[in-house]
């Protein structure tokens, strides 16, 4: 038991110190031979005087668990047991019941990826090959950032720094042909925090919010945080069949990949769009426009956006993550006029600003030309990895499998004729038990089918010589799984082509 002496000042301060100590030692904060912060140093931070921290190290040396030397730091000589310290029961406190959006936040499905070993062949889409980031460049424009003079460092505007509003503003009107008030343009943390944006702005309990089917996940989840009723409408091989929008009432917003529908790969025709935009007027709402892989376009010419015969009903969001990087956290959104000055309250609120170096080294990339030479470089390697991954899976499973979305994008989505859709996730158990990475589809679907098993295929993060064994890898993976013999050091094919379950 620990002893103090009584009527001391300082007994009240040691003790604290002393036992906040010990825990951090039992909880491994500090393991042993760890060294512990200097008596000086903790009074400062704590606002005592260096005696009171002396005395709880002095009791600490006593009992064994800190070891001290002369010129040295004291360091940790043993973990300790918590059992001498009593910790407060806090078990008959009731809980403060979680707010409505945290409540709906939580019901939501658990994200099945984080958390998991990395796979030797991952074919998870979203994933950039790391050897991909262009680190000479961008250390350069990070440079440029840091050294860039400044009176003063300070929290900035969060609509995002102007130098690089103003970058953009010339980037999406050479690359989208997007003309905008520089106003218009709002930096956000990635893709993600635009469609929170959107729907804090937009969007009550209870409204009704647009979303194709399949969609993106993430979008139907910030959707169902905020209270929103999700409508989903089918999406086939030109994107949302725009004959099965809802009837017009209380619909707040519509979400949209029009470029290229994701996960399915479809290009909304131009009637389509017509007949989208006519109905978000009739409807009074607004309609969010994702154009997340703008930049990768193979076998068609590049698709104008949306937004330019939006008649101001549409947001336009963009983001860097497919070209630089996701880690990066960088994206943007372009909006109507009527709707800038309570995004950008509602941004300030949400984070007061994107990291500025992060902005400013961004527009240096852009202004110097460093970024769109990047782009044009990331296209050629994609397109070298898309031809590669078409052409292994092609020859390996020949009719066994349809593969669509594949002009575009980062991604395709492989269907696979022989297993059924009760069998998807089994099959990528399966699959990862091999150390390989497939995702399935059905979970971006409202209503998933049943007929056939289909997966989400990306390849940027791989070689192309990592991505044909990859293949080669899963084909073996499957046959086995269908029930057919895998030769030894063979694909399990023959002729070229592989056998269809029965």
């Amino acid at each position: 038991m620990v002893q103090y002496r009584q009527g001391s000042r300082r007994t009240g301060a040691t003790r604290r110190i002393y036992h906040s100590l010990l825990k951090q030692i039992e909880a491994g904060v500090y393991g042993v031979g760890d060294a512990l912060p200097s008596s000086r140093s903790l009074a400062e931070e704590l606002g005592v005087s260096r005696t009171t921290v002396t005395a709880a190290f002095d009791q600490l040396v006593s009992e064994g668990y800190v070891r001290v030397q002369q010129g040295r730091k004291a360091c940790v000589a043993s973990a300790g047991r918590l059992s001498q310290v009593d910790p407060p029961d806090c078990s008959a406190i009731p809980a403060r019941p979680l707010s409505a959006y945290a409540t709906r936040a939580m019901a939501l499905p658990p994200n099945s990826i984080a958390g998991r070993l990395p796979l030797k062949f991952d074919f998870r889409y979203g994933d950039i090959a790391a050897e991909d980031f262009p680190k000479g460049p961008w250390r350069k424009a990070l440079n440029t950032a840091f050294l860039r003079h400044r009176d003063r460092l300070g929290y900035d505007d969060p609509a995002g720094s102007r130098s690089l509003r103003e970058a953009l503003q010339g980037y999406v009107w050479r690359s989208r042909g997007i003309s905008c008030d520089l106003g218009q343009i709002i930096v956000v943390n990635g893709s993600q925090q635009a469609l929170d944006l959107c729907a804090r702005v937009l969007v009550n309990p209870g409204d009704r919010v647009v979303v194709e089917d399949p969609c993106y996940a993430m979008v139907k989840n910030v959707m169902h945080a905020v209270g929103a009723n999700i409508v989903a409408v089918p999406c086939g091989a030109q994107g949302i069949d725009t004959t099965k929008l809802p009837e017009v009432g209380d619909i707040a917003v519509a979400y949209v990949t029009p470029s290229h529908q994701f996960p399915l790969g479809g290009v909304l025709p131009a009637a389509h769009r017509q007949a989208l935009m006519e109905w978000s007027m009739s409807a009074s709402a607004y309609v969010i426009e994702d154009d997340y892989d703008s930049e990768y376009r193979y076998d068609v010419s590049p698709i104008p956006p949306l937004y330019l015969s939006g008649q101001g009903r549409v947001i336009y969001v963009g983001t860097v993550s497919k070209t630089l990087s996701p880690t990066l956290r960088l994206g943007y959104v372009i909006l109507p006029h009527p709707l800038v000055e309570a995004f950008i309250e509602c941004k300030r609120i949400a984070d007061r600003h994107t990291s500025t170096f992060e902005q400013e080294a961004l527009a240096a990339l852009i202004e110097t030309g460093a970024y769109e030479r990047h782009v044009r470089r990331m296209r050629r390697l994609n397109a070298e990895r898309r031809a590669v991954f078409l052409a292994s899976m092609t020859s390996a499973f020949v009719d066994d499998i349809e593969i669509v979305g594949t002009t575009a994008g980062l991604h395709v989505v492989v269907w696979f004729n022989t297993i059924s859709g009760r069998q998807e996730a089994r099959f990528a158990d399966i699959a990862r038990s091999h150390d390989i990475g497939i995702y399935p589809i059905a979970r971006l679907f409202s209503s998933p089918s049943d007929e056939r098993a289909g997966y989400i295929f990306g390849y940027a993060s791989m070689s192309v010589d990592q991505l044909a064994k990859g293949v080669e890898k899963l084909h073996r993976a499957y046959l086995g799984f269908i029930g057919e013999e895998v030769p030894p050091g063979g694909s399990g094919s023959q002729n070229g082509k592989s056998s269809s379950a029965t």
